[in-house]
């Protein structure tokens, strides 16, 4: 018995792969994107800290600016800096 495929539609899906599900600045779902942000996904990348801790990359920045002596991480309070 031979078949013949007449149509195949492909369907993917994508999610980034983090420690958390939603991100602890803003509470939106790291699959989502951030307040800031209509579409999801390389406008709206998700960073990481040293500390392991993930954010959107817009809310992170946006709480580092906001500090005015150091700049610390808002869910452990080490000091910040961005894992490489």
């Amino acid at each position: 018995m031979r078949v013949k495929v007449k149509r195949w539609n492909a369907i993917a899906t994508w999610f980034w792969v983090a420690n958390d599900e939603n991100c602890g600045i803003c509470r939106m779902a790291f699959n989502g994107c951030c307040p800031d942000c209509k579409v999801p996904g390389d406008d709206c990348p998700l960073v990481w800290g040293q500390c392991s801790h993930c954010f959107h990359m817009h809310c992170i920045l946006k709480w580092l600016n906001s500090q005015q002596v150091q700049q610390h991480c808002p869910m452990c309070r080490q000091e910040w800096k961005f894992k490489e």
